[in-house]
């Protein structure tokens, strides 16, 4: 409610400000610019140092702000600092490639000149199949056709025929004086044709009648072939030329910003939709939208608060609005730049429609594992490859999308090198892997109980392995060993038993799932994959059911390298590309069932996750690549365990039993024993199997037999009490009496 003095007070106000000498004149004109210069040397004008010094030395311990204080400007019109300079800008400039990417690679090139080759073959070939059979008696056909237009033709140039609408067009609009002009101009020009049209008809008379009569039988077929093919040329009609194309080309629309514009638009983001609709693009191009391989790239710059996963969770939309098939549309992040970047490339045609990719190893005599492994290629149609050596691989996805194809591929990289010791365990019992056979130190095909418990000993025996070699790292000299790792060098020291050693589980998920040999064979392969990478082990694990009951979260959350085919879930998705790769757009769910088959996400070999569609080896070429590599391995010695018919765990190294061992070096009259001292007696009686173990080795090998650790109370050397993590002797005989006991019932 309006207060009744309101009006009063508002005219006392007015009546002041008019009685004062220093109010401005209302009538009074500003000088803008003066005014602006004025606000901003007040807002930059330095305070009083002794004003700062009295309220520095006031008592008043929470100084109150005056009310005219001036606002302090966060933003300065002129900045202190420039920013970058001319050099610093030009050396984080980004220079363009001189030569393009298929030529400075050598694998790119070779395919492109094939590629040439092949088609300047193809082209070459269809025309002369179809020269005889085809071409000739077209011309054959057409060839009196074409000799009355010949004549016609002559016959039209030898009475001026061109002119003749021309003076009709003067005659009718009655132009006198055009006509006669024409009329003359044609008068002239047809006694002179009419006379070279005469000399002309004489002359080819002659040289017909010299070619029927006086000419030799191959000059007259030679004119007569001349002749008719000349004829049959001029007798093609306009709408049917005489040649088919050897090879149609595919009209893709060119890929233009407004036609990103429009389709990025349509996706569903609000800050593109509305920037758009006020008439702006919503989104900025940082380079110009360019040919990459077989498809357009465009280079983006999203809104502010606009992710790449945003425009990856709507790609289907975003294919939509391009109007091009989804497998043409791949937007992906730029791992230099920050997370608005987005490089979107537009293809030509559907990645499930390349074909079959071919392996660039498929002719190839030998590969070196300490090498990328060829593993298929990109939408973009560029090389992709897989570390092996220091990495674990997990595959999955849903049945019959590509999953044993990949694991042919790794399986057959690795046989190609003579130095690996291939172990394969296909748990489906197809027989996908049985061409591999012949080069395998442990092999086994099968989903029976047989099978399975094969395939749990196998990863009973990688992980004493992987024991070994880590005594075997830790004593190696350091000018040879000083990262502590597997190297090229150490591999081929044969007496040393360091090669790299590739254990295969397809089908991995009857063995983790299966009731007695599961939990341990997950335990095993966990400690493998933690530990075993430095040290030459490899594991490839391939599933189709990616849960936490067939592939425990201790192996699918510590392999380095992952590949997801198609597969039912975000659940299965981010059990296989590893936790938020779905929130974040990597979804191998977005791929067609059958249609992308052979397509998925590759996590842990490239910067980023990229989709790659991967080569494919049927059986024939599979089998080929495996006679080549035990060629090989024959000429070089490295045959070994089942591949010679032996029995691969008494093969595979020194014989032991690790119980009866701890037994060995722990009397019945000490109780209680600290487990490094357990591993030093070890190592004494068994150097070449315990040599390097220390107490944490004794806790992990004796953890799958049911021994625990406790707090053992004991003395040191100096003679000073401690408790030390050991292990109690009657856990020890217990352990041993039971494991015989399920012998004997067996």
């Amino acid at each position: 409610m309006k207060h009744p003095d309101d009006d009063n007070e508002l005219f006392n106000r007015l009546e002041a400000e008019m009685a004062d000498p220093g109010a401005p004149s209302r009538g009074e004109v500003v000088d803008l610019d003066k005014a602006r210069t004025a606000r901003g040397e007040s807002a930059d004008s330095t305070p009083d140092a002794s004003a700062d010094s009295a309220r520095s030395k006031s008592a008043d311990p929470e100084p109150t702000e005056s009310p005219d204080a001036t606002p302090t400007l966060v933003d300065q019109k002129v900045p202190t600092v420039s920013g970058p300079g001319v050099i610093d800008r030009i050396k984080n400039s980004k220079r363009l490639d001189v030569f393009p990417a298929w030529m400075k690679s050598s694998a790119e090139f070779k395919e492109a000149l094939g590629w040439l080759a092949g088609h300047a073959w193809h082209t070459v070939a269809f025309h002369v199949v179809r020269v005889p059979f085809v071409y000739l008696p077209k011309l054959v056909w057409r060839s009196p056709r074409g000799a009355f237009n010949i004549l016609g033709k002559v016959g039209r140039w030898a009475v001026d025929g061109e002119g003749e609408t021309l003076r009709q067009y003067t005659a009718t609009n009655e132009q006198v004086d055009e006509y006669l002009k024409l009329s003359r101009q044609r008068d002239r020009r047809v006694r002179l044709r009419m006379v070279l049209t005469v000399l002309g008809a004489v002359f080819a008379l002659g040289v017909a009648l010299f070619l029927v009569y006086g000419a030799e039988p191959m000059t007259q077929v030679i004119a007569a072939i001349v002749a008719v093919l000349g004829c049959g040329l001029a007798g093609a009609p306009a709408d049917a030329p005489l040649a088919t194309r050897a090879v149609i080309k595919t009209e893709v629309q060119k890929l233009t910003s407004d036609i990103v514009v429009k389709a990025m638009a349509s996706i569903g983001i609000g800050q593109i939709a509305s920037a758009v609709a006020k008439g702006q693009d919503g989104i900025k191009f940082v380079s110009p939208i360019t040919r990459e391989g077989p498809g357009w790239r465009a280079d983006i710059d999203l809104p502010l608060g606009v992710t790449v996963a945003d425009v990856a969770d709507r790609r289907s939309r975003l294919a939509s609005g391009l109007r091009r098939p989804l497998g043409c549309v791949w937007p992906d992040a730029d791992p230099n730049e920050h997370e608005g970047r987005l490089i979107l490339w537009v293809g030509d045609r559907d990645l499930s429609k390349t074909g079959i990719v071919k392996w660039q190893l498929a002719n190839a005599r030998r590969h070196d594992i300490f090498k990328r492994n060829p593993f298929g290629i990109d939408p973009r149609g560029r090389a992709q490859s897989v570390p092996m050596i220091q990495h674990n691989i997990l595959i999955g996805s849903l049945p019959g999308q590509g999953k044993t194809a990949s694991v042919r591929v790794l399986a057959c990289g690795a046989a190609l090198d003579p130095s690996v010791e291939l172990w394969l365990h296909e748990n489906k019992g197809t027989g996908d892997l049985d061409s591999l056979e012949c080069v395998s130190h442990r092999f086994v095909s099968g989903i029976d109980d047989d099978s399975i418990k094969y395939a749990a000993d196998s990863l009973k025996l990688l992980r004493a392995e992987v024991m070994r070699r880590a005594g075997v790292i830790k004593k190696l000299p350091r000018d040879l060993c000083p990262d502590k790792r597997i190297t090229r060098a150490i591999a081929d020291k044969r007496s040393l038993k360091l090669w790299p050693l590739v254990g295969v589980f397809d089908e991995c998920q009857n063995l983790f799932a299966h009731p007695k040999y599961g939990k341990q064979a997950g335990e095993d392969a966990e400690f493998i994959i933690k530990l075993g990478r430095a040290l030459g082990v490899i594991l490839v694990l391939a599933t189709q059911r990616p849960d936490k009951d067939s592939l425990p979260t201790g192996i699918s959350g510590n392999v380095s390298i992952r590949f997801a085919l198609k597969v039912a879930g975000q659940v299965e998705n981010d059990m296989i590309l590893g936790t938020s790769a779905y929130k974040n757009g990597v979804r191998a769910t977005s791929f067609r069932p059958e249609i992308d088959a052979g397509n998925g996400y590759l996590a842990g070999a490239t910067a980023l996750p990229v989709v790659v569609r991967t080569a494919y080896l049927d059986d024939n070429a599979t089998h080929a690549i495996a006679q080549r590599a035990h060629a090989l391995r024959k000429a070089e010695g490295t045959l070994s365990g089942h591949a010679l018919g032996e029995d691969a765990e008494s093969t595979s190294g020194p014989s032991y039993d690790l119980l009866a061992d701890v037994a060995a070096v722990v009397p019945p009259s000490e109780k209680r024993v600290w487990n490094e001292r357990v591993a030093a007696r070890l190592a004494e009686l068994r150097p070449e199997v315990y040599g390097g173990w220390k107490g944490e080795n004794v806790t992990s090998a004796l953890k799958p037999h049911g021994i625990k650790t406790t707090g053992v109370a004991g003395t040191t050397d100096d003679g000073e009490r401690t408790t030390r993590r050991g292990i109690v002797r009657d856990d020890l005989t217990a352990a041993i009496a039971e494991r015989d006991e399920n012998r004997g019932a067996a």
